[in-house]
C-alpha cells in the first residue's frame, strides 16, 4: 500500500453546519473512506470565521491520522490477514537461506523448538493482534507454568521466546522494505520477569583434573583440550588431525549433532596456541595418525555433543557430587585463567574467538596474528592452570577399537598383520 501524502481535505457546509471531509484508510476495506467530522455551526454561538475553520480542518486531519504513516500501515497490516504461524514458517526459512548472516543450524533448531511452543499458544492469532496487550497475557502464562514443581521457564528463557516473537512480527515488510507491523514493545507493560544473575558454572583446576582422570582416554584428552584452549565444544569436535600444527590449532569449522558448518562467528576462524604440555599430550594421543577427525566417533564421524554429555561428562559430574552442566564450563575456566595470568586482552580475544572492542584493537590485531613467536611465548607463560597426569600409551582411541570400521581415510587400522598376510 502506497503512503498517503499531502492530503489537505476540504470543508463542506451541510444544513447550516461546517464539516471537515477527507479520505482515510480503514482496516478491513480495500478502498478509503470519506468521513464527515463536525467543525462548527455556520452562524451563532460557536461559529468560526474562514481562517479559524481552515486551522480546525488541519487539526482534525492530524487527530484522525488522515496523513499518518502509522494509520496506513495499520490498515495494511489488518488487510493482509496473516496468522503468526504462517509468518513464523516463512521467517524461519528466510533467516536460514538469506545471503547476509544466515543463522547456524544450531540456532535455527533452537528457534524451531521455541516456535513449536509459541504456535501452540498464539499460532492462529492474526499478526495485527500480536502486541503488548496480547504478549502480556502470553508472558504471564509462561511465568505460571511449572515442571516437576519448579518454574518451567526461567526469566531468560521467557525473554528469548519473546525475542523470537518480535522477530517474526518485524519480518513482514511492505514493497518499500519497511516493517508493516511496527510495534513499539514495552517490557514494563508486558511485565517481563527480571533476569537475575544467571547460572554460569565453571570448573576449578582440581575438578578438571578429576574429570580427566575419570574419563575414557579419548574423552580425557578432549576435556584437557577444552580446558587448555578455550575452544567451543563444536569447534573441538570438528577438528581434524591436519588442523594440529605443532603447538597451534587451526579452527576452521564447527560440528553440531554430526553436521559441519563454519564457526559461530567470523572471529571463530582463528589459530589457537597451546601450552607445550598440552601439545605434547595431543602428539601422544595421535600417535601415527595423519588424517581424520581428532576425536572421531565409532563410525569415524564428528562426535555429537549430546552423546558426550549423556554417556561421559554428566555421569562423571554426578559421581563427583557436582551438578551436571555443559561444556562451556571448560571455556569459562580458560578465560578466567588467562585473565589471572594477565594475558593481553586482545590476544585473549583472538584465542577465544571473540570480536575486538574498538578501532585501536583492530589496528593491532593483524600484528598479533602474525607474531607467532609472541603468541607461543604467551601461551607457554600462561600455562594450563591444571596438571596433566601421564597416560598409558595407546595410539588408537578405545571407541575405534570396539567397532573397527576399516576406514582408510582415518588411518586408524589396529596394530597387527595386514589383512591377507601370511602368519609369521
Amino acid at each position: 500500500m502506497a503512503r498517503r501524502r499531502g492530503q489537505s481535505g476540504w470543508i463542506e457546509l451541510r444544513k447550516d453546519v461546517y464539516y471537515a471531509r477527507f479520505w482515510i484508510d480503514v482496516p478491513g476495506r480495500s478502498t478509503r473512506s470519506c468521513p464527515r467530522v463536525r467543525i462548527c455551526p455556520a452562524t451563532g454561538t460557536g461559529s468560526l470565521n474562514a481562517s479559524e475553520r481552515s486551522r480546525r480542518l488541519k487539526q482534525i486531519l492530524v487527530e484522525q491520522g488522515a496523513n499518518s504513516e502509522a494509520t496506513a500501515r495499520a490498515t495494511e497490516a489488518a488487510n493482509l490477514g496473516i496468522s503468526f504461524e504462517e509468518q513464523s514458517k516463512a521467517w524461519l526459512q528466510s533467516v536460514q537461506s538469506r545471503k547476509r548472516s544466515p543463522v547456524k543450524l544450531r540456532t535455527a533448531q533452537a528457534w524451531k523448538s521455541h516456535l513449536k511452543y509459541i504456535n501452540e499458544k498464539i499460532g492462529q492469532m492474526q499478526l495485527t493482534d500480536v502486541n503488548n496487550r496480547s504478549m502480556r497475557e502470553f508472558v504471564a502464562q509462561m511465568a505460571s507454568e511449572l515442571k516437576d514443581g519448579e518454574p518451567r521457564f526461567s526469566p531468560k528463557s521467557i525473554e528469548n521466546y519473546l525475542a523470537v516473537i518480535k522477530s517474526v512480527v518485524a519480518s513482514v515488510l511492505n514493497d518499500k522494505g519497511e516493517p508493516v507491523y511496527a510495534v513499539k514493545w514495552n517490557s514494563e507493560y508486558m511485565d517481563l520477569p527480571v533476569i537475575e544473575e544467571q547460572d554460569t558454572p565453571s570448573f576449578t583446576a582440581a575438578e578438571i583434573e578429576d574429570i580427566i582422570s575419570k574419563a575414557e582416554r579419548q574423552d580425557g584428552v578432549l576435556y584437557a583440550l577444552l580446558a587448555g584452549s578455550g575452544l567451543r565444544i563444536g569447534e573441538c569436535c570438528a577438528l581434524r588431525v591436519e588442523d594440529v600444527q605443532d603447538s597451534v590449532l587451526r579452527v576452521r569449522q564447527s560440528a553440531w549433532e554430526g553436521s559441519l558448518s563454519s564457526p559461530k562467528t567470523a572471529n571463530g576462524m582463528r589459530e589457537v596456541d597451546l601450552c607445550s604440555s598440552l601439545a605434547e599430550r595431543l602428539r601422544e594421543y595421535l600417535g601415527e595418525r595423519k588424517t581424520g577427525y581428532l576425536f572421531p566417533s565409532e563410525r569415524g564421524t564428528p562426535l555429537r555433543k549430546s552423546n558426550l554429555l549423556r554417556r561421559s561428562l554428566h555421569p562423571i559430574l554426578v559421581e563427583m557430587g557436582k551438578k551436571p552442566c555443559g561444556f562451556h564450563a571448560f571455556r569459562r575456566f580458560r578465560v578466567a585463567h588467562l585473565r589471572k595470568q594477565l594475558v593481553p586482552e586482545i590476544l585473549l580475544r583472538v584465542w577465544i574467538g571473540h570480536s575486538t572492542e574498538g578501532i585501536t584493537d583492530k589496528y593491532a590485531l593483524e600484528g598479533i596474528k602474525r607474531d607467532t613467536l609472541f603468541r607461543t611465548m604467551m601461551a607457554q607463560k600462561a600455562g594450563l592452570g591444571f596438571d596433566l597426569r601421564p597416560i598409558a600409551p595407546n595410539l588408537i582411541p578405545p571407541k575405534c577399537l570396539n567397532r573397527w570400521s576399516g576406514r582408510e581415510d582415518l588411518n586408524l587400522r589396529p596394530p597387527g598383520p595386514e589383512p591377507g598376510a601370511l602368519p609369521g
